[in-house]
């Protein structure tokens, strides 16, 4: 099964006062050709679609006939990100045409769409999560795990008040909700614990009870399927090892914590039946706008383990490459980006699974929203699932519609030639030392688009302190002032000005 995976796309989003429409455009119709000429089996978004929960009409627009054109070639899979709102994206999805899927609501996380194999037979189950906030999500999932998995936890009464037994909290699974959070002004023990019953308020609480559930409808049908089919899960998430991009992602963060653990996608939110179902293949993440690939705490792709084939080159092996045009390297399009590893559990059992744990991979943003994104290239992920699961992963550069480049150094050094090459650019400009007066007209006469100019103080170079009193000669403190600004000695002329003006304001107050 050939998939398309990208996520990010932040319809709406402007950079710096620039509307980005065209730019979104020009992305879309490279979308629509990719999936044609690879043929790929279905397209899969994992949210953040557009930029916030009310998006501007041409954004509306522009998505509906997108995913109208994509739907025509192949199956598309849509799910909300922490940018939109669930619930508008999901109106009225269960009457969307033929090959779009829309899933917004928690409780369906465990009912895959199945991509039909070549034989007409199940090929592929891609479970499509939303954006999981922990606030509505704690609230939501424990009715979903008591009713589909008996999480309810069997011992309700008993872990209702974790006082009355020191080892309630561990007959549950961990992150199942074992230590529960009480409705304010409920006396422990009652009737009423059971219904209030929430996971702790955490993205990895929730995450992992979602793939809890996803684990048991893997398991019941891949028991029930003559051989094994590939497994795919969506999720717009923070995990464990992930490199963001400053000015970029929103703040996730709850109770000072934003990220998910690698491992919980690995051993599907500690689930029972994690072994058995044969765990997840790829996991499509969104979220995080660079392109990167996390290393799973219990295993690995081929191409991340230490003595793998390709690992040399630093561009993740023959299984995962880039086509030419797009930046390749440690750091690039082409592999795995560099990034802390979740550390792996030596305290378990010494048996160990055969199959590695799944892909988790970032497609990244297809635009650079920010000037700290313009760096790191832009990519869809083109990935090939099959019964031993990823046989193939390579990352087809965007389009690049406008150039942005950040460029540093002292006013002569930004006016010098040295700089050419970002002219016509969206330009953010970082002045080094003394900023003269007209600074900023003479760099947008410079390089045509400066979006942003930052002054970069001489850390070394401690300011002068001025102290004024009543005694102090006001046509001096003016000067001075005008001098600390300008990083100069005011001209005659502006001196002249600086005394008429004096001068006008005595007048006003009758000499004094």
């Amino acid at each position: 099964m050939r998939i398309l995976h990208t996520s990010d796309w932040h319809l709406g989003r402007t950079f710096h006062g620039r509307v980005l429409d065209d730019a979104h455009a020009v992305f879309a119709d490279h979308l629509v050709e990719l999936a044609r000429t690879e043929a790929v089996d279905a397209v899969v978004v994992s949210g953040d679609v557009y930029d916030r929960a009310i998006p501007p009409t041409d954004s509306v627009r522009l998505l509906d006939e997108t995913l109208r054109r994509l739907s025509d070639i192949t199956r598309v899979i849509l799910t909300p990100g922490n940018h939109d709102s669930a619930r508008r994206l999901g109106f009225a999805s269960d009457l969307l045409r033929e090959g779009l899927t829309i899933r917004a609501r928690i409780a369906d996380v465990d009912r895959p769409v199945i991509v039909p194999g070549p034989d007409g037979g199940d090929g592929l189950y891609v479970y499509a999560l939303p954006y999981l906030d922990p606030d509505a999500a704690r609230e939501t999932l424990p009715p979903l795990l008591a009713d589909r998995l008996g999480e309810e936890m069997a011992d309700a009464a008993r872990t209702a008040d974790p006082d009355a037994d020191p080892d309630a909290a561990r007959t549950a699974p961990e992150g199942a909700g074992g230590h529960s959070e009480k409705a304010a002004g409920d006396p422990p023990g009652t009737a009423s614990d059971a219904a209030t019953r929430r996971l702790p308020r955490s993205h990895e609480a929730v995450v992992s009870g979602a793939l809890r559930l996803v684990a048991a409808d893997l398991a019941a049908r891949r028991a029930a399927a003559p051989a094994r089919v590939p497994a795919l899960v969506m999720s717009h998430a923070f995990v464990v090892g992930g490199l963001p991009s400053e000015e970029s992602e929103r703040d996730i963060r709850v109770g000072g914590v934003d990220s998910v653990p690698s491992g919980v996608f690995a051993s599907l939110g500690g689930s029972p039946s994690a072994r058995e179902c044969g765990g997840l293949d790829y996991v499509a993440l969104g979220h995080l706008h660079r392109p990167q690939e996390i290393r799973s705490a219990s295993g690995a792709g081929e191409a991340d383990r230490p003595n793998g084939p390709g690992k040399a080159g630093g561009t993740g092996g023959p299984d995962h490459s880039s086509r030419s045009g797009g930046a390749g390297g440690p750091n690039g399009a082409g592999g795995p980006e560099a990034g802390e590893s979740d550390e792996p559990d030596e305290s378990g059992p010494p048996q160990q699974d055969p199959r590695p744990g799944p892909r988790l991979v970032y497609s990244g943003s297809p635009l650079a929203l920010s000037f700290s994104e313009a760096p790191f290239p832009k990519s869809s992920v083109l990935v090939a699932l099959g019964p031993d699961g990823v046989a193939s992963l390579e990352r087809v550069p965007a389009p690049v519609p406008h150039r942005i480049e950040t460029v540093t150094g002292t006013m002569d050094e930004l006016l010098s030639p040295a700089w050419d090459h970002a002219a016509g650019a969206w330009v953010r400009a970082v002045v080094r030392g003394p900023m003269p007066l007209g600074a900023t007209s003479r760099l947008r006469e410079r390089f045509g688009q400066v979006l942003a100019i930052v002054r970069e103080e001489d850390e070394e170079a401690p300011r002068e302190r001025i102290v004024v009193t009543r005694a102090a000669d006001p046509l001096e403190v003016s000067a001075q002032f005008l001098a600390e600004v300008a990083e100069r000695e005011p001209s005659p002329a502006e001196r002249d000005v600086l005394a008429r003006a004096y001068e006008a304001v005595l007048a006003s107050h009758g000499g004094e």
